[in-house]
């Protein structure tokens, strides 16, 4: 099995985790956890199973090169993309979130090309931005296609994840991308944990097991596991094709929200899931120009 190939079946896991993040959140959020808390909180127990891992593993303290890529990560998706999802599911449907989601494989694209120095073909930037206009025309469709004030806390997170996926992926190349993830979170808690402990006033600790298994699902699988196989992924196949399979999560997340929230998936979501893997398809035929790996 080539690398390719291997980073896009990586690629396929991740994603799938992922994709129950926004309906999981949701359940945490309207089931009287504080926002900030679930997209803080989350980080500050993945972090205290990280810790562990790294301790077991023995795992060496990064070099001193890697440190200032490692806080981007933190940066991108154990501070902003948590937090900024979070605040938005208090005030849209898990399955709208899912649909505004749907840019987000185009914003890898753009921070691999920008941070990371992958170069894709003009018809791969083609294909991404055709499947992002199929994501912004399904929205369109079905009558979510207007920006309410949830909306923009998603594409801050759009814009946070982007940019922690492609430098952790680009990262991943050098360290395993379990580490990556696991040393982003230790070096995230000084800074996090402080905010997190000023909401925990607020915090219904009585709320029922269901929200609880919510969270717990958003901090050991969403916030630490997913990033295992989606940074190796993204090591093996490259931030901006692998990226693409992200193009997919916006209809897992459609499935998800229809089995912990009861939507209702139509035909109309059908068929533009099969157009979505069709162009997901496509892009894996396209060239894309990486660095040498290392640094």
């Amino acid at each position: 099995m080539s690398d390719e190939l291997k980073g896009m079946l990586l690629g396929v896991i991740g994603v799938a985790i992922f994709s129950v993040t926004l309906p999981a959140t949701r359940i945490a959020v309207l089931g009287g956890l504080d926002a900030v808390f679930v997209g803080l909180g989350r980080a500050v127990a993945a972090a205290a199973v990280a810790a562990l891992i790294l301790a077991v593993r023995r795992q060496p303290l990064p070099d001193r090169r890697h440190w200032g890529r490692l806080m981007v990560v933190a940066l991108g998706v154990v501070l902003g993309f948590p937090l900024f999802s979070a605040i938005a599911m208090v005030s849209v449907p898990a399955a709208h979130g899912g649909v505004v989601m749907g840019v987000l494989p185009l914003a890898t694209t753009v921070a691999g090309a920008v941070l990371c120095g992958e170069r894709p073909s003009a018809g791969f930037w083609t294909l991404a931005m055709f499947g992002s206009a199929l994501v912004v025309a399904f929205a369109a469709l079905k009558g979510a296609g207007g920006l309410v004030a949830g909306d923009w806390w998603l594409l801050l997170a759009v814009a946070a994840a982007g940019v922690g996926y492609a430098v952790g992926g680009e990262l991943s190349r050098t360290l395993c991308g379990w580490q990556v993830i696991c040393w982003a979170l230790v070096v995230s808690v000084p800074f996090i944990l402080p905010v997190v402990a000023w909401h925990m006033d607020g915090v219904n600790w009585g709320a029922p097991a269901r929200v609880w298994a919510a969270f717990l699902y958003v901090a050991l699988f969403s916030q630490l596991l997913a990033f295992f196989a989606w940074n190796r992924g993204l090591a093996l196949g490259g931030v901006a094709r692998v990226g693409q399979v992200q193009l997919l999560q916006v209809f897992m997340t459609l499935i998800a929200s229809a089995v912990l929230l009861g939507e209702e998936i139509d035909a109309v979501t059908i068929g533009f899931a099969i157009a979505v893997v069709g162009v997901v398809g496509l892009g894996r035929r396209m060239p894309v120009e990486r660095k040498g790996g290392g640094d």
